[in-house]
């Protein structure tokens, strides 16, 4: 039987080009996100290259109701679930007081417990078969504190440490764990981002800061950190820093008080 996966977010950026590459690679896929049309278009492009046509779930991970609604229905079709892709996430940028209550429940909620949700509705399964896989995509965000990116870096931060600590409890009963981070991908996360600024001219000067980095040629794609998933699974590697985020991460741990000075620089924009 061919391994069977769940991906989340996976109607564009990284969780599109994860869905082309575990199609590619003999897996009946599970596709989850809020957009059911980008997700049917998805899943006919996956069809057109000659692949089995994958089960499409619009599904907001926020619900933890629909996400028992959505795995139960995997299970009933496939009756076993092997991976699980963790990727649905929301970005946000600026002055941490012009974050309102709504934006971080926004931001975390999304990021963190809809991870959450899905290993909660998916672990008993795994537990049960001895056996299973759950990658959590984070970013270098989760690694690297960053200013003016705080409810982002505190979803993220959490992230890491959710990943971490499960690898700790479950891979002695067989389930392994992996963390993948990255740094700023070149998709269209943008259209989801939450901006904030000092006025408008300030949230107008941060989108536009950061669409001019995503145009930057060095940007990785969305493609690499599919690469790293799969480089992650095949050989039950626990943590997986794609590509530029190597650097970022390593100026952190040398030089940590200048790479806060840094950012801070780059970002603080108005906040002066």
């Amino acid at each position: 039987m061919a391994p069977t996966a769940i991906i989340t977010g996976a109607s564009q950026g990284i969780g599109k080009a994860t869905a082309l590459l575990f199609a590619q690679q003999g897996y009946d896929l599970i596709l989850v996100a809020r957009q059911a049309n980008n997700l049917e278009a998805l899943a006919q492009q996956i069809q057109s290259l000659g692949l089995k046509t994958p089960l499409t779930f619009a599904c907001d991970v926020k619900d933890p109701s629909q996400v028992q609604t959505m795995t139960q229905k995997a299970w009933e079709q496939y009756n076993y679930i092997d991976l699980l892709i963790n990727n649905a996430g929301i970005f946000a940028s600026g002055p941490v007081e012009n974050f309102s209550l709504s934006d971080w429940h926004d931001v975390i909620d999304t990021n963190l417990w809809g991870y959450i949700h899905t290993i909660n509705a998916i672990l008993p399964h795994f537990l049960q078969r001895g056996s299973g896989t759950i990658v959590n995509v984070s970013s270098i965000g989760g690694k690297v504190p960053t200013p003016y990116l705080v409810p982002y870096c505190t979803s993220k931060f959490a992230v890491t440490g959710l990943t971490e600590a499960l690898q700790t409890e479950l891979k002695p009963k067989g389930i392994h764990v992996c963390g993948i981070y990255p740094n700023l991908i070149k998709s269209s996360f943008m259209e989801r981002a939450v901006f904030r600024g000092k006025d408008e001219a300030d949230l107008q000067t941060r989108r536009e800061q950061l669409n001019t980095i995503l145009k930057n040629p060095v940007v990785e794609k969305p493609e690499d950190v599919a690469n790293a998933i799969w480089d992650a699974v095949k050989n039950q590697k626990s943590e997986v820093t794609v590509c530029s985020a190597n650097f970022s991460q390593a100026l952190y741990r040398l030089f940590p008080g200048l790479t806060k000075w840094l950012s801070r620089q780059a970002l603080q924009n108005q906040d002066k």
